[in-house]
């Protein structure tokens, strides 16, 4: 079945607008055009379209989803069971998200007698792995290994709310430590290695064991990776590089 792009755009609920811009962009071209102009799809653009959805969905960039569904090694059947694993998770993370609000709620009531502070943050510590696996799950996964990740992930499932804070705040000094240490220049000084330690101390939140070779490898990624590379420079351009090479002497890694 073909559809015209304003029968398309109301069958999957995105405006023409939308359509047009995919066409610019070459993530979905019509597959042709009508002798009055108008672009038409068939079945193999429908697909796609479902598939563009999907990936949005998991919050994946266009430009991201352009390279994936052009790549070669690509397989559409491998790309729906790991949708459907994906959207699972995202229904587990909403059903103890709901199932906390209805436990605060029934606590304000009266209707249950108390709530452990634990209970008090299910999901959200859910919502926070699956965004990093969403954003940085294959990047870590394929230089870490799953066992690794996984069991990061359940350390910071487990975690205390003391430790979360405590966590929490050491992020905050790292981050204005570092703002200070990039200012003198030098990463082999008192500030630069001050924060190459506390970061190795965050790192033991999250990280089941440590180790110097790891926590190299994870710096010169935070310069590698555009996204880590992005949050690190967006108020002081170099931080990224001042940072991986004040962990690169801090473990005495050699360039």
């Amino acid at each position: 079945m073909e559809y015209t792009i304003q029968r398309l755009g109301q069958l999957a609920g995105v405006s023409t607008r939308t359509l047009r811009y995919y066409d610019e962009i070459g993530i979905l071209k019509p597959v042709r055009t009508s002798s009055s102009g108008y672009r038409i799809y068939g079945q193999e653009e429908v697909d796609r379209l479902q598939q563009i959805l999907f990936y949005r969905e998991m919050g994946v960039s266009l430009e991201k989803i352009k390279a994936i569904l052009s790549s070669p090694s690509y397989d559409s059947a491998k790309a729906l069971e790991e949708h459907r694993k994906q959207l699972l998770d995202k229904r587990k993370q909403l059903d103890l998200l709901i199932a906390n609000v209805e436990k605060t709620i029934a606590l304000n009531e009266g209707r249950v007698s108390s709530m452990t502070d634990k209970e008090k943050f299910e999901g959200f510590k859910q919502k926070m792995i699956e965004e990093n696996e969403a954003k940085y799950g294959a990047e870590i996964r394929g230089k870490y290994g799953d066992e690794t990740v996984d069991k990061a992930n359940m350390k910071l499932k487990n975690m205390s709310e003391e430790k979360h804070a405590e966590v929490t705040r050491l992020a905050s000094e790292i981050s204005d430590i570092l703002a200070e240490a990039v200012k003198t220049g030098d990463p082999s000084g008192s500030l630069a290695q001050k924060t190459a330690d506390l970061h190795r101390q965050w790192l033991g939140y999250y990280w089941s064991t440590y180790s110097k070779e790891a926590h190299a490898g994870l710096a010169q990624m935070y310069v590698d990776d555009e996204r880590f590379k992005s949050y690190y420079d967006a108020k002081e351009p170099g931080t990224a590089e001042f940072l991986r090479d004040a962990i690169f002497i801090y473990t005495g890694f050699k360039q």
